[in-house]
């Protein structure tokens, strides 16, 4: 039988069966996702408690004080708080026969002055079944309506699709993603973050969650920590230097490193009082288009393989659908007015002025360029030889298409294009391909051209097609 993907029978669906029940906590733009189970009839069956704890002195005597309202601190005091207080009113009476749940939500949609973000964190606590430990699921959104009513409308829309996802899709969590805009588009609604946790998902990889979220366009970014956990960017980047290296990182080798570390210290020797190098967020970004296959797939081995290299160097992981760097340069604006650096070989550097890639924009490279370079935005670039000729690319050095000659050089005039000065010459030679060729037919010179984490944790966990040979 095919699932519902319309909201109202979505809401029915819940109401009908009996053996859930819980309670709905939601601050901000309403009572939007409680509102479908009142609308669509037999709510008796399904709710047990709905609560707008509007004003903060309130929500603050219930869930206690924070530094910011609409947070994920707060999401998550306001599941474990109503969650228990269920589970200690009705568990006695009931608890055999029903399983247990919470949705909350805390939210800033549109204000009346219209210039305010608006987003929100949103997410249940449930037991799966009756007696069973909790599972949760929890998102964080940005809603794109221009207008206050329909930004709620949509609000509670996803509200109900979560509901019925984790209730119903919580055993098929790449369609429960999916479905979690089910009568809604992109257009309104943007998923940056997903986490799954509890016993249910005890065997689900919220990196590879991630990942969905940008492959199916809920989001056109996801990050995730070293350590694997997944991150909101917002409260990542937010008001922060931002020094962003992009790459294939398959594997990571000691030019990667090399790269951001160098120009991670020049970037804060360079930005004097306004940039502290502990202040500075340093981000390792893949691209789709650099994660799929020859076929278009993306091969979910390789993209683990990428992610637990990088873990082990301790930076932020950026999975992203730009392609181009004007865009990813927006992004970044997006949740920091500080300085914003990218790092890269001179070989990318070159492919920037090629002008085939801003054939579909109306002004062309040079409206390309405008884009990326605008609030601040630098390039360190860092040296890097022909692999044919040996030659030493450089800010200096680099050859680009004649017809854009002038317009480099007045890039370099005005300080955009800054040469990374401290670079390790030992580590010029080796080539990322050959990196991973090498790999895989058992020459261990590979193990030299990476860090020694990461060819620790490449033999260990049998990475790249490690020991297949």
């Amino acid at each position: 039988m095919d699932r519902p993907t319309r909201t109202n029978e979505k809401a029915l669906a819940i109401n009908l069966d009996m053996g859930r029940y819980g309670s709905f906590a939601e601050i901000g733009a309403g009572q939007e996702v409680a509102r479908w189970f009142y609308r669509v009839g037999g709510a008796a069956g399904t709710i047990a408690k709905s609560v707008s704890a509007y004003d903060k002195t309130v929500s603050d005597a219930i869930y206690g004080p924070t530094r910011r309202y609409v947070v994920r601190e707060r999401l998550e005091e306001m599941l474990r708080y109503e969650q228990r207080l269920t589970l200690e009113r009705l568990f006695p009476q009931r608890g055999d026969s029903t399983a247990f749940f919470t949705f909350a939500n805390t939210v800033q949609a549109r204000s009346y002055q219209g210039n305010n973000e608006c987003h929100g964190w949103i997410g249940v606590k449930f037991q799966s079944h009756p007696r069973d430990e909790d599972s949760q699921i929890i998102l964080h959104v940005r809603m794109l309506d221009s207008e206050n009513q329909a930004q709620q409308e949509a609000l509670g829309i996803i509200g109900v699709n979560l509901l019925y996802g984790a209730f119903f899709l919580y055993h098929r969590p790449d369609e429960l993603v999916e479905s979690l805009l089910d009568e809604l588009s992109i257009e309104r609604i943007e998923i940056d973050m997903i986490e799954f946790s509890g016993i249910e998902f005890r065997h689900v990889d919220n990196r590879i969650m991630s990942l969905r979220l940008v492959q199916l366009g809920l989001t056109p970014a996801a990050m995730f920590s070293a350590s694997g956990k997944v991150l909101q960017p917002s409260e990542v980047l937010r008001k922060r230097p931002v020094l962003l290296e992009r790459g294939r990182f398959s594997p990571v080798t000691r030019v990667n490193l090399d790269m951001i570390d160098k120009a991670r210290a020049q970037f804060a020797d360079d930005g004097g009082a306004a940039v502290q190098a502990d202040d500075i967020v340093s981000v390792m970004e893949i691209t789709m288009s650099n994660l799929r296959a020859d076929q278009g797939e993306v091969d979910l081995t390789d993209f683990i393989g990428r992610a637990e290299v990088l873990g082990v160097t301790d930076h932020i992981v950026m999975i992203s659908d730009y392609f181009e760097y004007y865009r990813l340069a927006a992004y970044l604006r997006r949740y920091t007015d500080r300085r914003c650096a990218i790092v890269m070989g001179a070989g990318a550097l070159r492919q920037i002025f090629d002008e085939r890639y801003y054939a579909r924009l109306e002004g062309g490279i040079l409206e390309a360029l405008g884009r990326l370079f605008k609030n601040d935005l630098h390039i360190f670039v860092y040296p890097q030889k022909d692999p044919e000729t040996g030659t030493l690319w450089t800010v200096e050095t680099l050859e680009v298409p004649k017809d854009v000659r002038h317009l480099y050089g007045y890039l370099v005039e005005r300080g955009f294009l800054i040469p990374v000065e401290d670079y390790d010459e030992s580590v010029l030679d080796i080539q990322a391909p050959e990196v991973l060729e090498k790999l895989q037919s058992g020459d261990a010179a590979w193990e030299e051209m990476v860090d020694e984490r990461v060819a620790e944790v490449i033999k260990a966990r049998k990475l790249f097609g490690y020991g297949a040979r």
